[in-house]
């Protein structure tokens, strides 16, 4: 359903070993926002809902709630780390449309 690529598992782990709390697993999520409509939301959690699918992806447990999960289907997930910009890019193939920045877009 979600796949990473090598950059993107490189650095959810170095924030997981990272974090201050205990981490189960990582979070990806869509909600309301960005000027596209909808935005992505990337969390560290400590447990998953009764409701999440659960998924192991390069040796990472994701989580994804129900609602955003048709919104996610097919996603990858890529991190770049240029000079002039760093963080999580996403390649949705449902996403109609997408902001210049690629964090929001329209469903």
């Amino acid at each position: 359903m979600i796949q990473l690529t090598p950059n993107a598992a490189k650095a959810i782990r170095r924030f997981i070993k990272f974090s201050e709390t205990p981490v189960k697993a990582f979070r990806i999520s869509v909600v309301d926002g960005g000027c596209n409509g909808v935005q992505y939301n990337l969390s560290l959690e400590a447990a998953a809902a009764a409701d999440d699918l659960r998924m192991e992806v390069d040796g990472i447990s994701l989580l994804v709630d129900p609602a955003s999960r048709p919104m996610l289907e097919g996603l990858t997930v890529d991190f770049v780390d240029r000079l002039t910009e760093s963080g999580f890019k996403f390649i949705n193939p449902n996403a109609k449309a997408a902001c210049g920045c690629g964090k929001s877009f329209t469903f």
